[in-house]
């Protein structure tokens, strides 16, 4: 678009107090672009004055230097077709400004007048947000030509039936698809509910045949069952899908995952390619069903319990898992004296069976009422390490402590044997604080709920990152839609996961999870129609635009995306799926030719802004370290530091990135040349304290550093000026240390030596 800018100054929040503004003002003007004053903008009187200069003079290009872009949104949203622009003044400049410390560790208010290092940060921010602007595009959505709204649901047990009807409520078409004959799922073989309402003591008839009967009788939905998912491709509102008769072969194959440095051996003849001769599904197959998004709710299956040798299970008549139990319960009369084991005691002594939670500890006590009731004498023994018993729940777990018949005790189960009367279960460890020997005629095992994505790729995508959901350690192999801040959400945009996929759950906890996992079903339909992004960027309108004619197939952009939103051509030539895209900007920080970008967010916007940053070459007392910060976690935190007028080292930066994986090497490459003396990444916790908005951005930003210190080595410089540390938006506190202790190391090995050149 021809752009018409308009810069605007607020004074007020004490901006103007510790701020020359003229100064402000000045460094606009030095940039292109001549900025108004105002002691208010946020207000009506502001507000007004802006809006007048978008209506009167045409003005498509707001620039607006005031407070943090987290804030005042509306306010400063002039419509359509008007790109506005923030410049954080109040937050990461006025508002650090509050005290110093003197020697004495008394408070002392700043001398009188402008301080000047303060100054100079402001007037650093002021040219950045120019340059952001000059350098933005209005964005304009990416349209779709064919959208579907239909939405697919796979798996018929409470968690797909649920979410298929939510879907029919809402006024959306549905196919369901159930490998089995009949749905229902694991819900078919309850004896019984656990308590829904109160006084929460009282066990409940199974109330899946109505809902089985709520979905067939739905004109909304359409059963396929012994159905299941050959082949998943193309994007959210697009998904081309095949399905094939449960139990059959598919004609496709799964493109096995290659890495970067295995695709290089590959290219070089050095590694066979597993893909060779393959008839791998990557376009959309136009005799394929079409779907707008994916509810993934496969369930679970039982864990196989024989790996605990000393539990006697597969061995020892009369050992069974939980889920065996149930079936017996079902079909006929339980034994009247049987043990519990909830843990699998011995070199495990202190964890449960893997894949459990709250739920298995509620099925024990639920199959003990089963035993009460089926026997006038019945005895259950509940051995545990830990018992959970969430919310409402409690009142069912209580009532179960004072039932006659019902013992239980923190025991470690060291050996179950044939014994002389039934059952002999030996425990160590007991609350009683001594050894125990039980006999019984049963001992049930509280085996863990697998979910199915474990053990098989489940969802079959044609992408080239591989057909299933990506591993993470953390989650111990459940779908990877276990994000901290994003329930049901995965890295395959539009696929949602709910039920046993994700996690370990009780039917009123996977009624909720598929409902949300439904919702966000919905809205991604809803986002691509839009032509926008789901989250973490909800409503984001720019997409990645490659510049195809540079580009050297290295790979690395589809590698590196955390959210398969690429595939490529046989010749390794990326394949954009603009509605599969988050809109890190990862692959933007992959590529070495630097031929990706975002109207509003690239890789010359970014090195023009720190490009923008005055560094002074004749004064060692003025460093400068440019802080590139992520905006998930490490800006937000900044941002509250400002709010506690908490005091910020005045050396330094911050330059505002989408996610720490988008940060492209040539960034800090530019900053070093141009005598910046360090450079640090601010981003957000990964591994075993994982929460990056974009699952790997930080992790991958740590990986390119390494590279980026060996590379200043061979220039001369020290690798230590160029660092990254992980935050939590809740270390707001610790953001002025973490920036005092890096710029202390900086200032400990001096100026850059290419400063001034």
């Amino acid at each position: 678009m021809s752009k018409v800018y308009g810069a605007y100054l607020c004074t007020g929040c004490g901006i103007g107090d510790v701020l020359d503004v003229d100064g402000l003002k000045s460094a606009a003007s030095e940039s292109g672009i001549e900025m108004q004053e105002h002691a208010c903008l946020c207000g009506a009187e502001g507000r007004a004055l802006i809006e007048k200069e978008v209506n009167d003079n045409g003005v498509n290009s707001v620039v607006v230097c005031a407070c943090s872009p987290r804030v005042m949104q509306n306010e400063f949203d002039f419509g359509e077709g008007v790109m506005t622009t923030r410049g954080n003044l109040r937050e990461h400049v006025a508002w650090t400004a509050a005290a110093a410390e003197t020697e004495e560790g008394e408070e002392a208010a700043e001398t009188e007048g402008v301080d000047e290092f303060l100054q100079e940060m402001g007037e650093d921010y002021v040219r950045m947000a120019v340059t952001r602007a000059q350098k933005s595009e209005l964005p304009e959505p990416y349209q779709l030509e064919t959208i579907s709204k239909d939405i697919l649901v796979m798996g018929g047990g409470i968690a797909g039936l649920t979410a298929a009807k939510e879907a029919s409520r809402a006024g959306y078409q549905v196919t369901l698809v159930e490998k089995a004959e009949v749905l229902g799922g694991k819900a078919l073989g309850w004896r019984k509910m656990f308590p829904t309402s109160y006084p929460y003591t009282d066990l409940e008839a199974p109330s899946i045949e109505q809902m089985v009967n709520d979905v067939t009788g739905d004109a909304n939905i359409t059963v396929k069952t012994t159905c299941e998912v050959a082949r998943i491709g193309g994007a959210p509102g697009q998904f081309s899908v095949t399905l094939k008769a449960a139990g059959i072969d598919s004609e496709w194959d799964a493109p096995a995952k290659v890495t970067v440095d295995e695709q290089e051996k590959i290219d070089k003849g050095e590694l066979e390619d597993p893909n060779a001769g393959m008839k791998v599904y990557t376009e959309l197959n136009p005799d394929a069903d079409m779907f707008g998004a994916i509810v993934c709710a496969t369930g679970w299956t039982p864990a196989d319990a024989s790996e605990y040798e000393h539990l006697g299970y597969g061995t020892v008549n009369n050992v069974v898992t939980n889920a065996e139990f149930e079936k017996l319960a079902k079909t006929g009369k339980v034994p009247a004296r049987v043990a519990f084991i909830q843990s699998p005691g011995g070199a495990e002594h202190d964890k449960d069976f893997p894949y459990t939670n709250s739920v298995t500890s509620l099925v024990t006590l639920k199959q003990a009422r089963y035993v009460r009731d089926d026997n006038p004498d019945g005895q259950a023994y509940i051995l545990y390490q830990h018992m959970r018993a969430p919310g409402n729940t409690e009142l069912f777990y209580k009532g179960m402590q004072e039932e006659d018949g019902v013992f239980m005790t923190k025991a470690a189960v060291t050996k179950v044997e044939e014994g002389s009367d039934g059952l002999a279960v030996q425990a160590a460890d007991t609350l009683l604080g001594e050894d125990l020997t039980i006999n019984v005629d049963m001992v049930v095992l509280a085996a863990g709920m697998v979910p199915t994505t474990v053990n098989e790729p489940t969802i079959n995508l044609s992408y080239r990152q591989g057909p299933g959901f990506l591993d993470l350690d953390l989650f111990d192999g459940y779908a990877d839609s276990n994000f901290i801040c994003f329930p049901y959400e995965t890295r395959r945009t539009g696929v949602y996961t709910c039920g046993g996929v994700r996690k370990a759950e009780t039917m009123e906890e996977t009624i909720d999870d598929a409902t949300g996992a439904t919702l966000k079903a919905i809205q991604c339909i809803e986002s691509a129609n839009r032509g926008v992004s789901v989250h973490p960027r909800s409503g984001d309108m720019t997409y990645p635009d490659f510049f195809m004619s540079r580009c050297t197939q290295c790979k690395r952009c589809t590698e590196e995306c955390p959210f398969g939103a690429l595939d490529d051509d046989e010749k390794g030539t990326p394949l954009p799926n603009p509605t599969r895209c988050r809109r890190c900007g990862t692959c933007m920080g992959a590529c070495p030719e630097r031929i990706i970008n975002f109207s509003d967010y690239n890789v010359d916007m970014i090195g023009s802004m720190v490009k923008a940053i005055e560094v002074p070459d004749d004064d060692e007392d003025k460093l400068r370290v440019a802080v590139f910060v992520c905006e998930n976690d490490a800006y937000p935190a900044i941002d509250m530091s400002g709010m506690h007028r908490n005091k910020m080292n005045r050396l330094v930066r911050f330059i505002p990135v989408r996610c720490l994986g988008s940060v492209n090497m040539v960034w800090i490459k530019d900053a070093m040349s141009a005598g910046m003396d360090g450079a640090l990444l601010l981003g957000c916790k990964y591994g075993d304290d994982y929460q990056c908005h974009f699952v790997k951005g930080s992790e991958i930003a740590n990986k390119r550093m390494d590279n980026i210190g060996e590379t200043l080595g061979t220039l001369g410089l020290e690798p230590e000026r160029c660092a990254v540390r992980q935050i939590a938006i809740s270390d707001y506190d610790k953001i002025p240390g973490i920036i005092e202790e890096f710029v202390e190391e900086v200032i400990e090995m001096g100026p850059n030596p290419f400063k001034g050149f």
